[in-house]
């Protein structure tokens, strides 16, 4: 199965460059090797019996390296989305050392899932996973045989570390279910619910989609406004890396501010785009912040980029602090910040934007970040018409993927994230949500395929996988206390691209859990159980 890619060609283009380059000094090489002999060969005299016209080696040899000029091409073009380095971007932001084991996914206790991290570390190449997913490999052989799938997934995944399970196996080329286990059994996902929220997202709002902070300006009470977008991703920190910086946006707002004259204002923030509680019905917990339309660097309390750790307690005030702050660097006095809402009067004084929709599911899903998966539901619900609180996203994910066709009976959203345990997915559902974002009549959804971590590469997945599956299996993890689950991709033995799902509720330790399911999609991608 080949998945169009969103602007292919100018991703895939540095890397036909480089390989041109490569293949050039081979041609000139065959060319002069072959010239004398070619010259030879056509000297008058030389008697000739007559014989057909056929392309001198020459001839095949530069078709050979053009076909596979296109080849590299096609492969890089498959495997994306790519920046100018040629890496894919979650990749590149969020890459991971191999043993990195710090922080969690849900729960807060230490695990080997691992989150990144602090510093930048080199990515290293995964060629496996890219020709999974390009889809080169896919149509090569038959799909698996239900039974030979049983016979090697069920004494697995009735390990009694599981508790109650429920999974699936789907061919990712045509939809079709392989394997079965209770799929329709709805159990607590965890964190695979942000495979739905990704999905839902990316279908409402689409992939170029971005999320703006702006700065207004009151006329008749020389208010300046600080306007919360719902960008979780928003940076006070000196280098942006990718991200809208708060800095930026004081910087322009304090030019526009010198333009009308105006170095003193009152200084307000708006945080009316989300409706309801900011606080998680899980309470206080270091894997999320506040729920609020505004917030800068996630309200981390250090220079972590990912992974639970202590927030502040209210991040809209504290952005808005940071941001007066910063005006007062350009010289613009400015009051403690209030809350306010801005009025059809005001007028725009600067704006910055996150990144593309795309790059922000990746995130989400490469590093389970819960802050990003509770904007991105209510940002869902905003687009769709429901209230931005915790149910009105929840219904906006469920209304979006009924319109997608998708099996939704048993299903309950609580939450963006997965962390409300009261939320019920079916592996029968999260298959057909990775079938689907690889469907090509749907390449708006790409984002949900190539942002899954990679086993032992990036993300969740960083610290797993250290033996077997390594590179081969994508996957998006979920932990809760009695709760592993693990939903995603993996070439098999046979060149076939097979999504899965297991879900295990009342699971006996987190460890031999998830060894467990490791165990099962490993055999996954070992498999050659076709007839």
């Amino acid at each position: 199965m080949v998945v169009p890619e969103l602007r292919p060609w100018r991703a895939a283009g540095p890397h036909v460059v480089r390989i041109a380059d490569a293949v050039r000094p081979r041609l000139a090489r065959v060319a002069a090797a072959t010239g004398p002999w070619l010259t030879r060969r056509r000297r008058p005299g030389s008697p000739q019996a007559p014989r057909i016209a056929r392309p001198a080696t020459g001839w095949y040899t530069a078709t050979a390296a053009t076909a596979g000029l296109a080849l590299a091409a096609g492969v890089a073009t498959a495997a994306g989305p790519w920046d100018s380095t040629g890496q894919r971007t979650a990749e590149r932001h969020r890459a991971v050392a191999l043993d990195a084991s710090r922080g969690t996914d849900h729960d807060g206790s230490p695990a080997r899932a691992g989150t990144p991290p602090r510093g930048p570390q080199e990515a290293p190449p995964a060629p496996s996973v890219l020709t999974g997913l390009g889809g080169t490999a896919t149509a090569a052989r038959s799909a698996p045989a239900g039974k030979a799938l049983a016979s090697v997934l069920d004494p697995l995944l009735k390990d009694p570390a599981l508790g109650r399970r429920s999974a699936a196996v789907v061919d990712a080329a045509t939809g079709r279910r392989l394997y079965g286990a209770d799929p329709g059994n709805a159990l607590t996902p965890a964190s695979t619910t942000k495979i739905a929220t990704a999905v839902a997202a990316l279908s409402a709002l689409g992939p170029d989609h971005r999320l703006t902070t702006r700065t207004v300006y009151e006329p008749d009470t020389k208010e300046v406004v600080l306007v919360g977008g719902g960008d979780p991703t928003l940076t006070a920190r000196k280098k942006a890396k990718g991200s809208a910086s708060l800095r930026d946006l004081a910087a322009r707002t304090a030019a526009a501010l010198a333009k009308r004259g105006v170095r003193k204002v009152t200084l307000s923030y708006d945080t009316t785009l989300y409706k309801g509680d900011t606080a998680h019905p899980i309470g206080v917990n270091p894997n999320l912040a506040a729920v609020t339309p505004l917030m800068a660097d996630e309200g981390r309390t250090d220079d972590s980029s990912s992974g639970p750790v202590s927030r502040v307690a209210d991040p809209a005030a504290d952005a808005a602090r940071t941001f007066g702050d910063l005006l007062k660097e350009h010289g613009i006095t400015a009051t403690p910040p209030g809350p306010s809402k801005s009025t059809t009067r005001a007028t725009t004084l600067a704006t910055v934007s996150s990144p593309p929709l795309s790059s922000l599911v990746e995130r989400m899903l490469t590093n389970s970040d819960n802050d990003l998966a509770e904007a991105l539901a209510r940002h869902t619900a905003v687009a769709t018409g429901k209230p931005a609180d915790f149910t009105g996203a929840g219904a906006a994910v469920i209304a979006r993927l009924k319109q997608l066709k998708l099996p939704v009976k048993g299903v309950v959203i609580k939450d963006g994230s997965g962390l409300d345990r009261g939320g019920r997915l079916t592996a029968g559902l999260l298959t057909a949500l990775l079938v689907k974002a690889g469907d090509p009549a749907h390449p708006e959804l790409r984002p949900v395929l190539t942002g899954l971590p990679v086993a032992h590469f990036t993300g969740t997945l960083s610290g797993r996988y250290a033996d077997g599956a390594a590179g081969v299996v994508r996957a998006k993890t979920g932990t809760l206390t009695g709760v592993n689950t693990l939903a995603g991709t993996v070439v098999d033995r046979d060149g076939r691209l097979l999504a899965f799902a297991f879900l295990a509720n009342d699971t006996v330790g987190p460890e031999a859990a998830q060894t467990a399911l490791d165990k099962a999609a490993t055999a996954l991608a070992a498999c050659g159980c076709r007839l």
